[in-house]
């Protein structure tokens, strides 16, 4: 069975063992998701079914649209309420100052990952040596942020929204506005409210044509060629530059690549 669509994965659970609890629902073996979201974390999660798990690096899905809840004076090693080791109280903040600091995190900054983070060090994921107490350093890295605006203030906790493109950790955005405050922060509440277009609505199947961005093409011969998976020929495309393409048919469509004179397929679907 090949199927996209949103989910809304519950705090308190791995993206990996919802998605154990999709598959058993649906019956399928075949499923994976794209965007892990943290066990404290909630919210869309993009799942695919069959062949549609390799269309992933085709969605568009950005930008990323994030609530979160951040608690002034929290210090945690892992920038979330799992691993709060000691709360200092902080002064009241003007809205001023809050607005200053979310306007200065806007457009492309510079911005450290969690150590507790599925980023590779030495060949070992982050998060493993962060649990055994080991060192880590993790390399800055350039991500962008398109819009972060103030939604509510009760101190000490700061609610924002934020949009952000591919890369962007929203737990080392709450920890870098929360310093730029002056104090220690982490998130005690994290929410992905979309990706893209991309936004829960129960669970409902989504055609995978309208969030594939990619330049279209056009085959000249027989569509069966296609169906089959028969040896092209570029001088059956109408666009015979090198590139990635989709190709609609009537009843089900492919990606090629086009490099130097040969076609190559990349991924074909006959529908769910």
């Amino acid at each position: 069975m090949n199927r996209l669509f949103v989910a809304n994965k519950p705090r308190f659970i791995s993206s990996n063992g919802f998605l154990s609890r999709l598959k058993r629902k649906y019956g399928v073996k075949s499923a994976g998701f794209s965007g892990t979201l943290d066990p404290l974390a909630t919210g869309a999660l993009i799942v695919a079914f069959g062949q549609y798990t390799r269309l992933f690096g085709y969605l568009a899905k950005t930008p990323k649209r994030y609530r979160a809840v951040l608690w002034l004076g929290a210090h945690s090693r892992s920038l979330d309420i799992e691993q709060v080791d000691r709360i200092v109280q902080t002064p009241r903040l003007s809205l001023a100052a809050i607005d200053e600091s979310l306007c200065a995190f806007t457009g492309e900054i510079e911005q450290y990952p969690p150590i507790f983070s599925a980023i590779k060090f030495n060949g070992k994921r982050s998060y493993k040596l962060a649990r055994k107490g080991e060192q880590t350093a993790i390399k800055p890295r350039l991500v962008y942020v398109y819009d972060l605006k103030l939604v509510a203030y009760s101190h000490p906790f700061l609610t924002f929204d934020a949009a952000v493109g591919e890369g962007c950790y929203i737990r080392s955005l709450g920890r870098d506005i929360a310093l730029r405050l002056g104090c220690s922060g982490s998130l005690s509440y994290l929410e992905r409210v979309s990706e893209g277009r991309f936004s829960f609505d129960n669970e409902k199947p989504l055609n995978p044509l309208d969030f594939i961005d990619m330049k279209r093409n056009r085959y000249l011969g027989d569509q069966m060629d296609l169906y089959r998976g028969k040896r092209l020929q570029i001088s059956g495309f109408t666009d015979q530059t090198d590139g990635d393409y989709l190709i609609e048919s009537e009843n089900f469509f492919t990606i090629i690549n086009l490099f130097d004179g040969a076609v190559t397929y990349k991924l074909g679907s006959r529908g769910g």
